[in-house]
């Protein structure tokens, strides 16, 4: 693809990065089969080669559209594209800098700009999401139904503990998240009695930050860079000893393992940010290193597993839960077009509910096609996005493991 950036622009960061990934494009079209927007609106602007095109003009004629911020607002971030993409398009970064780029000039109504505002300043601060998922689960029969279904339920503890050990010779770094550790602490908890029994040492950090992926989606690069620094803050003292940093929340995780490329050019901050990128490790990397002979922990048998798209696109971890899994001697049940997206997104289900509930009314069609016991899935946003209108329970796959 032809690219004709302004020089000022070119000539930064994100202006060369930017035309590096427009030029890699070669407009075939592919990315659309499996984007989800794509297939449910049938719109070429709502489609990766679409929004590529809206990215580029963008940038060139510096003019920011209502066209573009509609388009690029309604993508899901799931890059799905990005698998499917045969020049190996960096979708996902392109649309970063488009959306960081867009963001200071869109216009936008005051309902949608309060949203935004929210999300930033409270969801990133567990004690203040914790206020007020109280409050909203106590005025819940006063809210319409479509948001009263994104309260989310309490949190449950898991009742399993570990055994206190001494002198233990491995020693990892458990991330505790914002959203999890308010709406689904069950999950590490499951985690701590799993690595307790295999005699390794779970620390975690008091003073663990947000990782900065919230704001990075909704185009304030400021913040997230912020947030970025503030979370490595926490976390350098304990990076040279643990012997891994281990995400339960692969929405999270995908961002914390971009830390190195999004830093890249803070000169105090890059080395901490490449060593966090080195040590971090998706929970089924980790137990998958452990001689995973785990076993049910639930007199459930048949599982649909949901792979969310931080997972499956973003980390390219494919495979890994599903044989651990099948190895604890689960079924997991055929899911129709398992790359495509619940609707989840991060806050993609608050800011654009409309098409987040038809992907997941669709996605959970495809989940129980195959009759499961159970839904599991990786990612807190996914499990809470489809729990209220599941059939069956949803849950954190490492909570089925024993």
């Amino acid at each position: 693809m032809q690219t004709e950036l302004p020089a000022g622009f070119a000539a930064t960061p994100s202006g060369a990065r930017a035309e590096s990934i427009l030029r890699s494009c070669v407009h075939c079209g592919f990315c659309n089969a499996t984007c989800p927007t794509y297939q449910l609106l049938g719109d070429e602007l709502d489609g990766p080669r679409g929004r590529i095109y809206l990215i580029k003009d963008m940038l060139e004629t510096a003019e920011v559209t209502p066209v573009v911020v509609q388009h690029l607002d309604r993508c899901l971030t799931c890059r799905a594209c990005e698998t499917t993409c045969p020049s190996g398009v960096a979708y996902g970064e392109l649309l970063e800098i488009g959306r960081a780029y867009m963001e200071p000039e869109a216009e936008r109504g005051l309902v949608d700009r309060w949203q935004r505002r929210w999300l930033k300043a409270v969801v990133p601060k567990p004690a203040s999401f914790r206020r007020w998922v109280r409050l909203g689960r106590l005025f819940r029969w006063l809210l319409p139904r479509r948001l009263a279904s994104q309260v989310p339920a309490p949190g449950r503890r898991s009742a399993r503990r570990s055994k206190a050990r001494k002198r233990l010779a491995r020693r990892v770094v458990l991330l505790e998240g914002c959203v999890q550790r308010v709406t689904t602490p069950g999950v590490n908890d499951a985690l701590r009695a799993l690595l307790g029994r295999r005699d390794v040492a779970v620390d975690s950090v008091a003073e663990e930050a947000c990782c900065g992926s919230l704001a990075l989606h909704l185009g304030d690069a400021e913040a997230a860079e912020a947030s970025m620094r503030r979370n490595l803050d926490a976390l350098a003292p304990h990076l040279e000893t643990a012997g891994a940093v281990i995400s339960t929340a692969s929405g999270c995780g995908v961002t914390l393992k971009d830390y190195g490329r999004l830093l890249v050019a803070d000169p105090f901050y890059a080395p901490f940010a490449r060593l966090l990128s080195d040590k971090l490790m998706d929970v089924s990397e980790y137990l998958a290193t452990l001689q995973p002979n785990f076993k049910r922990a639930r007199d459930v048998r048949r599982v649909a597993w949901h792979a969310p798209c931080t997972l499956q696109h973003g980390q390219k971890l494919n495979g890994v839960v599903e044989s651990l899994l099948v190895g604890a001697g689960y079924e997991l049940v055929p899911v129709q077009d398992p790359h495509l997206c619940c609707g989840s997104a991060g806050t993609y289900s608050l800011l654009q509910p409309d098409l987040a509930e038809e992907l997941k009314h669709n996605k959970l069609a495809a989940l129980t096609g195959g009759g499961p016991e159970v839904i599991a899935t990786a990612n807190v946003g996914c499990q809470t996005h489809m729990s209220p209108d599941a059939p069956v329970p949803v849950v954190h796959w490492v909570e089925l493991l024993r």
